[in-house]
């Protein structure tokens, strides 16, 4: 059985600022396969890399993404508390893609669609992937089901994964109708009886977040797993090999 994959969540954030470019940079250096990060759109039209829909948790300021222009976001400190880091900004998605770009990464697009409805936000990340060469290296997801939908109406050739939590029954076959490439699930929902072999006989891939713990990324890799998401690549690269 292969070993999985290795993605850092929102970028090495167990040891840097969420979503940063030096959390992706610590990703590459720690030796990740990949990194899954989160995209949103800035007052402008600004493709931003950024979880939250307000930024009040990361950065030294309040309120909702889609109420700033970009150069008013840049003037924020998104380092999170952690002074090492002071003074972060938040990134571009195409800064993301070409401080990667030589390392050979994935790059796990969660669209942020799900509270803020962002007109355009597909084809803005579509026509981006397109631009900056990164197709065969991107795999878009989301937990808005119909942007992951549009994704494949924009370029049926892209990648896709559909994000979920809370144990929906026949998650395997709903990724077949919905035409997705895999399933992104919570990690608990692993032990749901007869779900991983039913995934790996209809070729879904398994993308399961968010993994932190030695024993979880063990019980992953024995499960069969295609990726872990985790804050902690270093951790899993040295247990997994």
């Amino acid at each position: 059985m292969s070993k999985p994959l290795i993605w850092a969540h929102r970028g090495a954030s167990g040891h840097a600022p969420e979503n940063t470019l030096p959390a992706f940079q610590l990703a590459a250096d720690m030796g990740a396969d990949g990194v899954e990060l989160d995209v949103q759109l800035t007052k402008d039209g600004v493709l931003v890399v950024c979880h939250d829909e307000k930024v009040d948790r990361t950065a030294n300021a309040k309120g909702w993404i889609k109420d700033y222009t970009f150069e008013e976001l840049r003037k924020m400190d998104f380092s999170y508390g952690n002074l090492a880091y002071e003074g972060v900004q938040i990134p571009t998605m195409e800064e993301v893609f070409d401080l990667l770009e030589p390392t050979g990464l994935t790059i796990n697009i969660e669209m942020k669609t799900g509270i803020v409805m962002y007109p355009q936000l597909e084809e803005k990340i579509v026509e981006l992937t397109n631009k900056k060469g990164w197709n065969d290296r991107a795999i878009y997801s989301s937990f808005n089901h119909y942007s992951v939908k549009k994704i494949k109406e924009l370029n049926p050739e892209a990648k896709t994964g559909l994000l979920y939590a809370d144990g929906p029954i026949d998650m395997p076959g709903y990724c077949q109708k919905v035409g997705a490439d895999a399933l992104h699930p919570a990690l608990y929902n692993l032990q749901f009886p007869g779900f991983v072999q039913e995934c790996h006989d209809k070729g879904i891939d398994i993308n399961v977040w968010t993994v932190n713990e030695e024993a979880y990324m063990k019980m992953a890799e024995q499960w069969g797993v295609h990726a872990i998401i985790t804050n902690y690549p270093d951790k899993a690269r040295k247990l997994l090999g």
